[in-house]
């Protein structure tokens, strides 16, 4: 009976802490170090996730894409996506500014844009959160330790399959977001360049004589 009062304390308890955030609970200080929230002094810099979308005008599509593959390579990077018309990628976000700027040496960019995300409060919530759950399992295994009868190692047992869980889902988010941080979304769509026509050359050739006639006077 003490076993199970305490289980049932140790319960409530577990689910105030699960619902705890750093506004609540106060700010942990926790490292990205792992692929786990360590306690550590806080760090420097914020938590960014970096993505970027380009789109590209070459003259052979097809030749493009394999150059954009050969960068994604030289850059340490991967391929998500392909199709014909279009690649997403994965490139280290250090790398990021250089494989956007080698890229438009690839044809004629029409668009670009890059923007970040800040994940920094949401990383420290799961690592509060994580760091809680993995308190609570050890608390159960000390329970599990004591249980008398059948019931309550089942009773315990019950609760360490649901932490485990928890624990598992709350890791996976911070590896998750860890790898999202690590390499930056490159997302780029390739047009084919449009190339003019007989009169198209003719209308360019009389432009150009024109202006080479206005420049020279």
């Amino acid at each position: 009976m003490h076993l199970i009062k305490s289980l049932a304390g140790l319960l409530l308890l577990s689910l105030l802490f699960s619902n705890c955030s750093p506004k609540n609970y106060g700010r942990a200080k926790f490292g990205y170090t792992s692929g786990k929230a360590t306690e550590a002094s806080a760090p420097a810099d914020r938590m960014i996730l970096y993505s970027a979308r380009m789109t590209l005008e070459a003259d052979i599509p097809d030749t493009a894409i394999a150059r954009v593959n050969r960068l994604t390579e030289r850059y340490k990077g991967y391929v998500t996506e392909t199709s014909n018309t279009s690649i997403h990628l994965r490139i280290p976000q250090a790398s990021l500014d250089e494989m956007m700027e080698a890229i438009t040496q690839l044809g004629k960019v029409t668009s670009e844009n890059k923007s970040g995300q800040d994940v920094t409060d949401e990383y420290t919530d799961l690592g509060i959160r994580l760091e809680n759950a993995e308190k609570a399992r050890q608390r159960y295994l000390e329970l599990l330790a004591k249980a008398a009868t059948v019931e309550e190692a089942l009773l315990v047992e019950k609760e360490l399959e649901r932490l485990n869980g928890t624990i598992d889902l709350l890791t996976g988010r911070m590896k998750g977001l860890e790898e999202r941080e690590e390499y930056s979304n490159l997302r780029i769509t390739i047009k084919e360049r449009k190339k003019p026509g007989l009169l198209g050359y003719i209308g360019l050739g009389l432009y150009h004589s024109v202006k080479w006639l206005f420049v020279r006077n």
